[in-house]
């Protein structure tokens, strides 16, 4: 219920900011909704910034929503040790050293987030701490220094920004073709709800396939900064324990462990099987 109703307060925020962007600039640059360039402007602002104001946020809501509380002063023999790896392999990976955050889960799994490479956050469960070894933990957390190192985050931002535009775009377009005559506003809004969805299924292909992508090239950071051979052992670990990611949005996708759907073509993350035989082939 805490996760949902963070999520429902954040995009209801969101967009109560951007329409108040919206009536001042639009205006200011005389752009109409009524016109393709203005449908296209408004479009843009709430796609694009939609998904980079979440992303100035990420960290705050991340730690909100797993109710992760960031170690400043370790209280423990693991606390101490994981903030010491953090800081370690981040000096490796060239970037400043994050934030670093528990939750309390029985699931294997870490995920990164933050807007900055030199200001980002890594929230490891406490079933990674109590399951995993030293060494298999060291390459999980090596696997999210090397998504904070590539900016994945932003990266990935940038691409649901602009496909977020073009889907809201192109349902209104193919909504105003099907109502053309009409002036039945609901069922312009059913079309464009409708169009919406069909079109976002296909923009979601893309975010996954490079979610999926940016997976193997996190394992290989992990494998650099840890040892391939400790990539591996976290990763066979993940694959025997048979539990599925409890995370939600984006930090599903920066999780080590990613939700299993029938299609791969959804999948956040490839297949155990198929990242450990890369790092082997590697």
């Amino acid at each position: 219920m805490k996760r949902v109703l963070l999520f429902v307060a954040t995009n209801l925020a969101v967009l109560l900011v951007l329409g108040i962007v919206l009536s001042i600039v639009m205006p200011v640059l005389g752009l109409d909704q009524s016109s393709y360039s203005g449908l296209l402007f408004v479009c843009a602002v709430f796609g694009m910034g939609g998904s980079f104001i979440s992303l100035l946020m990420s960290k705050w809501i991340a730690r909100n929503a797993v109710g992760a509380y960031v170690i400043e002063k370790p209280r423990t023999d693991e606390e101490r040790w994981l903030l010491a790896t953090v800081a370690r392999l981040a000096k490796e990976a060239g970037i400043g050293t994050p934030e670093c955050g528990l939750y309390v889960s029985p699931e294997i799994n870490a995920f990164a987030t933050g807007a900055n490479r030199n200001n980002a956050f890594i929230g490891v469960s406490t079933g990674l701490i109590q399951q995993m070894t030293p060494d298999e933990a060291e390459a999980v957390i090596g696997h999210e220094i090397s998504h904070i190192a590539n900016g994945d985050m932003v990266t990935l931002t940038l691409i649901q920004g602009v496909l977020n535009t073009f889907v809201y775009f192109f349902a209104r377009i193919v909504a105003n073709i099907v109502n053309r005559g009409s002036n039945n506003y609901m069922v312009y809004f059913i079309t464009v709800m409708a169009f919406q969805a069909i079109f976002g299924v296909l923009a979601s292909v893309i975010v996954m396939w490079f979610s999926r992508y940016r997976e193997f090239r996190a394992d290989a950071g992990g494998a650099e900064l840890a040892g391939r051979h400790k990539m591996i052992a976290a990763l066979k670990r993940l694959q025997s324990s048979h539990q599925d990611s409890e995370l939600q949005g984006q930090m599903t996708a920066f999780g080590i462990n990613g939700k299993k759907s029938m299609a791969e073509l959804f999948m956040s993350h490839p297949p155990l099987e198929k990242r450990i035989a890369a790092l082997q082939q590697g």
